[in-house]
């Protein structure tokens, strides 16, 4: 279509993309002016699109047009985010009319920068805010009592609609100061007044409120929810090694009553139950040397399956285990000698004192008794004004005057006599380790328990011997063997060996092996004690943390419970903040709705 011809369109806006454009206008028409596109140069970018309605406007249509653009019309690029260009990208046309209910989408993150952009606010708003909260503090001093204004200072922050509402709520506490001009001559109304002209003077307060809003998105209320978050997970860390406390305090009170219970003690006690069993003790290897004379008959097939393969009858086999079946657990000395002693002389066990406790200190029988000093050696230096009693005595000898006998007098020369072992000792008294019995002193005991393993070895090879296919061999040897030994049965030979493994069990005990180390040596029954006792202390170590753990579990949920208002509070008024900004907005924009984007409460 060229611009001269008569057939032009009405003057009609037409939509390209983001961007309308108005139809060319003939220059043929009487009473209208040409305007060069320089005028208006955004339209430049449609140029491409339809060069010809670049050509000219009239000055009538150009008003038409700018006063469209001033609205947030036609003609204008979308760059506050209006959602109704999409409509007009889709080639839909909407008429002024309409534009009324076209929203505008600000995004809050850019909300000060769309505000300074479009010259609703000054840039330099942050020195005007300060001035103003200068004087908010000054006038906060002097207030009327009125519960509303205790509230409204109360808050955490004063912001221009609660100025405008200390300012409404004046005006009835102080009614008696307005004059016949409608002035007021209270000093608290007039403080009020000019900061609020002060927020409304370049729209000061909406800059302030829109930082506020911007702060509390940005970073109050995701602090606020970290730390919730935060508490959240500590009571779930506490709750789990607070259960993990409860298990391991229960494992190592397990652990200590398996430990007694093969000690053979209920744990009440530790050191006092040892030492009972201690005293216990002969009782129960005098029950263990009877048993043993239950191992006569094995003994006897022993010798004479030793005689027979050996062809030797001159020396006897397990001598001591013999000796315990006939006589029972008799003393070193009988064993040693053959006769029972005239008198028992047992060597004095050690009595260990129970350990203090160790919050306790034994300061022992300490006594601390003032001395006179002379006032004359008190002079001299104190050289003699006190004197500690050593317990050493020195007496002078008759060779020198010092008194320190030197050995090279004439006194009479020392003698040394040197005396046999067990002269001292009378006869027929057994003493020391002879007046122990066999199975107390360690030597015999290891001697009867390798007797009694050997015999157990015998037994057990004996017995499967017997079990097994006799062959050829093992028919002719034992043709010409005793009676004892072709007479014995399989069941027999494993009864024998059952009470020789039942005998040797009795010693070889856990418990039995703890109370010989007892006998041996008194001060292990405190490291017994005490090696059970720990199990114990960290078994109440570990119920402490627990307890620890349960009393910062309860802390952190005080903490969350505290938090939850304050982020409850602090998203209230910022859906508060955010409605009045879009009112206020909206308000500058003819009332079309505006909407913050971004604001996820």
């Amino acid at each position: 279509m060229r611009a001269g011809s008569s057939s032009s369109p009405p003057f009609q806006p037409v939509p390209i993309g983001r961007w309308r454009l108005l139809p060319p206008i003939p220059p043929s028409q009487p009473g209208r002016r040409h305007v060069a596109p320089w005028l208006y140069p955004s339209l430049l970018i449609g140029r491409k699109a339809w060069p010809a309605g670049l050509i000219a406007f009239g000055l009538a249509e150009l008003r038409e047009w700018c006063s469209a653009i001033g609205r947030g019309g036609v003609g204008r690029r979308d760059r506050e985010g209006e959602s109704g260009s999409g409509a007009a990208a889709g080639g839909m046309q909407v008429s002024p009319q309409d534009y009324q209910n076209v929203p505008i989408d600000i995004q809050t993150g850019k909300l000060l920068d769309w505000l300074v952009d479009r010259r609703h606010c000054n840039l330099k708003w942050q020195s005007q805010v300060l001035v103003i909260r200068e004087k908010i503090n000054a006038a906060i001093q002097d207030m009327p009592e009125n519960e509303e204004i205790k509230q409204l200072l109360a808050g955490a922050y004063l912001h221009y609609f609660h100025c405008l509402r200390i300012v409404e709520i004046l005006k009835g506490t102080e009614a008696s100061t307005k004059n016949l001009f409608g002035r007021y001559s209270s000093q608290r109304m007039k403080d009020w007044q000019e900061i609020v002209f002060l927020y409304e003077k370049e729209n000061t307060y909406l800059a302030e409120l829109a930082s506020l809003l911007v702060r509390s998105i940005s970073y109050e209320i995701p602090s606020l929810k970290k730390q919730i978050s935060r508490c959240q997970q500590a009571q779930q860390d506490f709750a789990r090694r607070e259960e993990e406390c409860q298990l391991g305090a229960a494992e190592l009170r397990e652990r200590f009553f398996t430990s007694c219970k093969q000690y053979g003690i209920t744990g009440d006690n530790v050191r006092q139950e040892l030492l009972a069993l201690v005293k216990d003790l002969p009782s129960s290897l005098s029950e263990i040397g009877a048993g043993a004379s239950a191992l006569s008959e094995a003994i006897e097939l022993y010798q004479a399956c030793v005689e027979f393969v050996c062809e030797s009858s001159e020396e006897l086999v397990v001598p001591l285990l013999r000796h315990v079946g006939k006589r029972g657990n008799t003393t070193v000395y009988e064993w040693r000698t053959g006769f029972q002693p005239l008198r028992v002389e047992r060597p004095e066990v050690e009595e260990v004192p129970e350990q203090p406790k160790e919050d306790t200190i034994d300061w022992g029988d300490f006594r601390l008794e003032p001395t006179r000093v002379d006032d004359g050696a008190a002079a001299d230096g104190g050289a003699q004004g006190e004197e500690i009693d050593w317990g050493i005595t020195l007496e002078p000898g008759p060779q020198q005057d010092d008194g320190i006998d030197w050995g090279d007098g004439e006194s009479e020369e020392a003698q040394i006599t040197v005396l046999e072992a067990g002269t001292e000792v009378p006869e027929g008294v057994a003493s020391g380790s002879d007046a122990l019995t066999l199975l107390e002193n360690s030597e015999t005991r290891s001697q009867f328990i390798d007797e009694l393993m050997e015999l157990e070895l015998f037994l057990s090879q004996r017995l499967v011997e017997m079990e097994e296919e006799a062959d050829i061999v093992a028919v002719s040897q034992f043709q010409l063997a005793p009676a004892v030994l072709q007479g014995q049965t399989s069941a027999h030979v494993g009864s024998l060996l059952a009470t020789t493994r039942a005998l040797l069990g009795q010693l070889c005990t856990r418990s039995m092996q703890h109370l010989f180390m007892i006998l041996a040596s008194p001060r292990y029954v405190d490291r017994v004690s005490e090696l059970l006792r720990q199990k114990l202390k960290q078994a109440e170590l570990l119920l402490a943390k627990k307890e620890m753990m349960s009393q910062k579990r309860q802390e952190a949920l005080a903490e969350q419970g505290a938090l939850e208002p304050k982020l409850d509070r602090l998203l209230e008024k910022t859906k508060e903040l955010q409605k009045l900004i879009e009112a206020d907005i909206s308000k500058r924009y003819s009332g079309r709705p505006v909407n913050l984007m971004g604001v996820s409460l």
